[in-house]
C-alpha cells in the first residue's frame, strides 16, 4: 500500500465513520478502486480500515474530553452525573459485545459482502427519511436531555447499535434512532452515538490489532498474530500511521460539522444521500465495476 492509498483511507474512514452513512461500504468501494484487498490481500485490508479507526476514536475523544473527565470524576466518587452516564454507556455496549462475540464469524461469512451493503445503505436511507419527518413534525421536540438517560434507556439503545452489525447500516445511524426512539432530544442522541460509540470502536479496534486473526492459506485456515502483527509485515509502518493521522483530522472536522448542521437542518440530507449511493452500489454491482459484484 502506498502512502496517497492510506491517505485516502483515512480520509474516508474519518469522514464517515460518525457520519449515518457507514463508512464500511465507502471503504469498500474505495479500496477495490485502488486494487487493494483483492485475493489474498483482502485480509490485510480488512485489518488495515478497522485499525485506522484508531485515529477516528482520538478525534471524539479530544472533542468530548469534558465529559470523558466528568465520567472519570464519576468513577472516583467526585461527580454522581459522570458516574450514571458511564454506567449508561457500559450498558449500552454489552448487547453488541456479547452479540458480536458470539455472531462475529457468522456475520462475516455471510453479510459482509457489497450487496448486503448496498441493501443497508437503502433501508437506512428510508429510516433516515422517516426520522427526519417525524422530527419536523415535532416528534421529540420535548426529548430528554443526556442527564435523564436511565439504564433501562441506555440497554434499548445498545440492542439498536446491533443492526450495525450489518455492514452498511452506520453504527452512528442506529444509535442516533435508538436513542431518538427512547425519548432523547436530538443533540442527545447525537452526544450518547458518539460516547458509545468511544467505547465500541476502542474494542472492536483492540481486538482487531492485538487478537489472533485467520487468515486464508493455500488449503485451509490458519490461525496468525493480531492485525498489527501482520498489518506491520505487509505494509510497514508508514501506511498505518498515515491512515490514523488523516482519520483523526478528518473526523474531528466532519463530528463537529455534524453536530452543528443536525441542530440546523436535521437528519433528512444523509437519508437521500444514503439511497443515491444505494443506487450507485446496484448499478456498480451489476456492471461488476471494480468487481464489486463478487465482494
Amino acid at each position: 500500500m502506498d502512502w496517497w492509498q492510506s491517505l485516502i483511507l483515512g480520509l474516508i474512514e474519518g469522514i464517515t465513520e460518525y457520519l449515518p452513512v457507514s463508512s464500511t461500504g465507502h471503504l469498500i468501494v474505495a479500496q477495490r478502486m485502488m486494487g487493494i484487498g483483492l485475493g489474498a490481500d483482502k485480509t490485510v485490508a480488512d485489518c488495515f480500515a478497522i485499525c485506522i479507526q484508531f485515529g477516528a476514536i482520538a478525534a471524539v475523544l479530544g472533542i468530548f474530553w469534558p465529559r470523558v473527565v466528568q465520567m472519570i470524576k464519576g468513577v472516583f466518587g467526585q461527580d454522581a452525573e459522570g458516574l450514571k452516564l458511564l454506567l449508561a454507556i457500559f450498558v449500552g455496549f454489552l448487547p453488541a459485545a456479547i452479540i458480536g462475540l458470539i455472531a462475529n464469524d457468522w456475520i462475516e461469512a455471510k453479510l459482509f459482502h457489497f450487496k448486503w451493503v448496498a441493501l443497508a445503505w437503502f433501508v437506512g436511507g428510508i429510516a433516515i427519511l422517516f426520522a427526519d419527518r417525524w422530527m419536523k413534525k415535532g416528534g421529540g421536540s420535548k426529548g430528554r436531555k443526556l442527564s435523564e438517560i436511565t439504564i433501562r434507556m441506555a440497554l434499548i439503545i445498545g440492542f439498536f447499535q446491533c443492526l450495525a452489525m450489518w455492514p452498511g447500516t452506520s453504527r452512528s445511524l442506529a444509535t442516533i434512532l435508538g436513542g431518538l426512539f427512547v425519548g432523547l432530544e436530538l443533540a442527545a442522541a447525537v452526544e450518547f452515538s458518539f460516547l458509545l460509540g468511544l467505547l465500541t470502536l476502542t474494542a472492536a479496534t483492540v481486538k482487531k490489532t492485538i487478537w489472533p486473526i485467520k487468515t486464508p492459506g493455500l488449503e485451509a485456515y490458519h490461525v496468525k498474530f493480531g492485525g498489527a502483527h501482520l498489518l506491520w509485515d505487509t505494509y510497514g509502518w508508514m501506511p498505518l500511521a498515515v491512515g490514523c493521522v488523516v482519520a483523526a483530522i478528518s473526523a474531528a472536522i466532519a463530528v463537529k460539522w455534524m453536530i452543528g448542521y443536525l441542530n440546523r437542518k436535521g437528519l433528512g440530507v444523509f437519508g437521500w444521500y444514503r439511497i443515491a449511493i444505494s443506487i450507485v452500489a446496484v448499478i456498480m454491482i451489476a456492471t461488476n465495476f471494480a468487481g464489486l459484484n463478487g465482494a
